[in-house]
This record gives structure tokens, sequence and C-alpha cells, in this order.
């Protein structure tokens, strides 16, 4: 089977999206600082995509009318659109990460960002008060 115009269309698009973006794009190259701390940008990448064709009508074609099967002019195109945004930055230092995101008001971040701490602390209370009764015992 023969294939269709708007594969070709297709097909040229999504390479030169995939060539475009890769996973660099996505968690961008580590740079290390000074201190020994390493920075990785981490960026929100947004795609569209569209294709389209119409095969328009031939009649009244002296090519067309002497052949089995008519074939019909086709038109086509299509497109893609690509945004980058940088959205986070993660920190890796000598003693903890952490993840400091462009947008300060977000709680998730935040949330994921204090929780080992957070349980470091559960766990010293838990391992205080089981040295206590012990010695108490």
């Amino acid at each position: 089977m023969d294939e269709h115009p708007i594969q070709s269309l297709i097909k040229t698009s999504m390479e030169s999206i995939k060539e475009m973006v890769d996973v660099n794009t996505i968690v961008g190259d580590a740079v290390e600082t000074q201190d020994g701390s390493v920075i990785i940008p981490v960026s929100c990448v947004c795609f569209g995509f569209a294709a389209g064709g119409s095969e328009f009508d031939a009649k009244g074609s002296k090519e067309n009318d002497k052949k089995d099967k008519p074939e019909f002019p086709f038109g086509g195109g299509s497109g893609a659109g690509v945004t980058v945004k940088p959205v986070a930055f993660l920190v890796v230092g000598k003693e903890q990460v952490r993840l400091l995101s462009i947008s300060q008001n977000t709680t998730v971040e935040r949330i994921i960002d204090v929780a080992p701490q957070i349980i470091d602390q559960v766990n010293s209370i838990f391992k205080k008060s089981k040295v206590d009764s012990t010695v108490e015992s």
C-alpha cells in the first residue's frame, strides 16, 4: 500500500521535534560551584503538534481519466511548537539535597524539601525516648 502524503508530513515533523528535545532539555546540564555544590536546572516542556491535508477532486483531468484508480491532488501542512519554561533548580550539597522552586508559592516543593528534616527529627525523638525508657528501667 502506498504511503499517503500526510504520513510523510507527520514523520518529518516528529523527527524534527525529536531532534530538538532530549533529556537535557528537561533536566539541564549540571553546574558545579566553588563550594562543591552542584546545581541542576529543571524545566517544564510543553509540546503542540498539528497536521492536516486535503485531497481535491480532479474531475476533467485528462491524465486522471485514463487511470484505473484516479489520483487526487494533495495539499497539506504540519506544524509544531515547543515551550521550555524553567521551574526549579536541584541543588546537591555536601550534606543535603534541595529543590529550589522558581515560584516560591509552591507548597508541594516545600513539603518535599522539608520532609527529610522532619523524618530526622522524629527519628531522634524516638531514639531519645527509647534511651530514656531504658535508663529508667
